[in-house]
C-alpha cells in the first residue's frame, strides 16, 4: 500500500529500459537514488521519492516488460492503472519515449488510455545525446505525426539526456512551478 500523497506527484513511466530512473537520478542530482540496470524489468513496483517536501517522483515498471511471466505482467498492469486512475495528488505522468526509434506502437497506445482517462500527461524523450541533430529531429518530427493521429493538440514535451543533462533545466522548473501551486 502507498502512502497517501499530498505534495505534487510526478510519474515517470515508458517501456522497460528507456531511462526512467536514470533520468530521475539526473534530475535529483544523484547517482544511485533510482536503481538502474541494463536489464529490462529492474524496476518492480512504485517507488516514490520526496523531493525537498515540495514535490514527489513515482518511478513506476516498464510496460512491455520483458522476461516476466504473463501473471506477473497482468500484475503489473493491474498496479500501473490503479496507480493512474486513484492517485489524487497525482500532477503530470510523464510518458518517456526513446528519441532514437521510430514511433512504438506500446507507446501511442499507452498514451491514448491516459488521454481517454483524463490523466494529465506530458512526453519525456530519451538518450537526446545517442542520434545527430538531424537524425534526432527527424525521429521526433515522426513521433509526433503519429500522436496526431489521436490528439488534436500535443501534449507538453521535453527532450532529455540524463548521460548530458538535457533538459533537466526545463523539467525541474516545470516541476517547481507544480509545488508552488499546492
Amino acid at each position: 500500500m502507498m502512502p497517501a500523497g499530498v505534495l505534487p506527484e510526478f510519474a515517470f513511466i515508458g517501456r522497460s529500459n528507456v531511462g526512467k530512473s536514470s533520468l530521475i537520478n539526473m534530475l535529483c542530482g544523484r547517482k544511485n537514488l533510482a536503481h538502474t540496470s541494463a536489464n529490462p524489468g529492474k524496476t518492480q513496483t512504485i517507488n516514490l521519492f520526496d523531493i525537498n517536501s515540495t514535490w514527489n517522483l513515482a518511478d513506476l515498471p516498464g510496460y512491455g516488460y520483458a522476461r516476466v511471466s504473463k501473471e506477473k505482467r497482468g500484475a503489473f498492469e493491474a498496479m500501473i492503472s490503479n496507480y493512474f486512475l486513484k492517485r489524487s495528488n497525482l500532477y503530470c505522468a510523464f510518458v518517456l519515449v526513446d528519441s532514437r526509434i521510430p514511433p512504438q506502437p506500446i507507446d501511442l497506445e499507452f498514451i491514448r488510455w491516459l488521454g481517454s482517462e483524463g490523466i494529465p500527461l506530458a512526453i519525456i524523450y530519451t538518450k537526446a545525446d545517442k542520434k545527430r541533430k538531424q537524425e534526432l529531429e527527424t525521429n521526433l518530427q515522426a513521433i509526433r505525426e503519429a500522436l496526431q493521429a489521436d490528439w488534436e493538440e500535443l501534449p507538453m514535451q521535453f527532450v532529455t539526456s540524463a548521460e548530458d543533462g538535457i533538459g533537466r533545466e526545463e523539467l525541474v522548473a516545470f516541476m517547481n512551478a507544480a509545488g508552488r501551486k499546492s
